[in-house]
Order: structure tokens, then sequence, then C-alpha cells
């Protein structure tokens, strides 16, 4: 799928604060025998703006962001111990000296990520972290509205199968399966209401994420734009009646999915 780090980078506080609050939960070291984790990855990076904080954190480290977007790497920073590489989380697997790991809002593009958290978990080595983030709105308006929409109009053959309905786990089924895999871990959901500005700032932001892949489907279906056009128009309608502007702008609930743990 194609990104566009511009139009991601619309709401970057927005965006980070989950971030940083996932991070904030690694308590390193914490009896793992060093004074700082030998290699921190950071799985889906997008833009790599955050992955420099984890270079900050841990200026020892050997930092790398990995994300399969070409269009997202070409604008990450640079800095002493940080690199970035292109490649899919499909195809990842935890090294010997990976001692942090951080996956923030990209498990949910990965339908397989449920299957492969014990196989990552069970190769990371003693000691060492996994924190991980994903949005748990998908049943909300934004999303729920974006689906009913898609299957009416035009617009539908092209958009058939393409948006997922609930591609993550509550917080008790992630909490289970690093407890399976021996982690001590915590798990917890937290819904951040978000002041939107602008005019449908609601469809501005899911088009930086979430509607990316009806977007790219309506794209390859008209590349004249007009069945885009169309179905925006009708999106944009029906979000405007679900979260109405106020005096001090739009309020976007968003529900997000955390869980961290270390393995003794």
């Amino acid at each position: 799928m194609r990104w566009d780090p511009t139009r991601y980078a619309a709401f970057a506080d927005d965006r980070a604060r989950p971030f940083h609050d996932l991070v904030a939960q690694i308590a390193w070291p914490a009896g793992a025998g060093q004074e700082a984790p030998r290699r921190v990855v950071d799985l889906g990076c997008g833009p790599g703006t955050l992955t420099a904080t984890l270079a900050a954190r841990w200026p020892s480290a050997s930092v790398v962001g990995i994300d399969s977007s070409a269009q997202m790497l070409a604008s990450a920073p640079t800095g002493p111990g940080l690199s970035f590489e292109l490649g899919s989380i499909e195809d990842w697997t935890p090294g010997p000296t990976d001692d942090v790991v951080v996956t923030n809002a990209a498990l949910q593009w990965v339908p397989s990520h449920v299957s492969l958290l014990p196989r990552w978990l069970d190769a990371m080595p003693s000691g060492s972290w996994f924190a991980m983030q994903v949005p748990g709105n998908f049943g909300s308006p934004s999303h729920a509205l974006m689906r009913s929409v898609a299957a009416s109009g035009p617009w539908a053959p092209a958009l058939a199968g393409v948006l997922r309905e609930d591609p993550v786990l509550d917080p008790a089924g992630y909490l289970g399966i690093m407890l399976d895999a021996g982690f001590e871990a915590r798990a917890w959901e937290t819904t951040y209401a978000q002041l939107l500005p602008g005019v449908d700032p609601v469809l501005d932001w899911v088009r930086g994420t979430g509607l990316r892949p009806a977007l790219q489907a309506l794209d390859a279906a008209d590349p004249s734009g007009a069945l885009t056009g169309a179905y925006e128009a009708e999106y944009a309608a029906a979000l405007r009646s679900a979260y109405p502007a106020g005096a001090h702008g739009t309020v976007y609930p968003f529900r997000r999915v955390f869980a961290v743990g270390r393995k003794p």
C-alpha cells in the first residue's frame, strides 16, 4: 500500500501521544544485567520521527526502524546510532541482541500478527522488552461508516472486501499472548479525546491511515478520481453528522490498545 508521509504527519502531535505513553512503560534496566539495551527495533516505524526519540533515550544502543514503505522512509531522520531498513513486518524475526522492540500503530495492517507474536516473543533474548500499541477504534462511527458507505453506491464493487472489520484483539487478548510466552506483562486501553481543527477533520485524519486501502482501490478502479470524490463526499456527510463541530473544534474519540511485557 502506498503511503503519503505529508498527509500522515498532518496530525503529528495526536499520533505521537500513544507512542510516548507506550514507551514510558518500558522500565529499562530491570534486572537485565546491562546498563542499556544493545539493539532497539521500531517495527513499522513510518517516517521515523518517533524512532529518533528512542535513539535519544538510549544513546549507546543501535536503534533501527523497519518499515515496508519506501515513501515513509525517504523522509526518515539521521543521527548517531540510528538507522532504517526497508522490509515487511511479516518477514522480520528478532535477533539475539534485540533487547527492546516497539511497534506503534502498525500491527493492525498485518493480518497474521496474532500468530506471529508468540514466535517473536519466544525468539527474544532474556531480559528483553516488547511494547505494542494498535488502534482499537474499528467499531467506532468513523470506521463503521467507512464500511457501510463503501458497501453502497457505484463504488461498492471496487471496495468489496477491502476494509477489514476488526483486525485487532482487545487488551486481554494481547495480555494472554504475552503471559503464555512467559513474559511479565500488562495491557490496557485508552480513549483519547482528540480535538481536531478545520473542515471535515475526521475525514482528513482517516485519509492518512485507515482510509488508505479504500482510496488506493478506488484510484485503481477509476484513475479519473470521480469515484473517489463521490465516495468521499457521501462519507464526509455521514462523518459530519456523527462528529459535529463544536465551538472549539471537532472532538474525535480514539481508542488505543496497549500491551507491554518483559521476558525474565
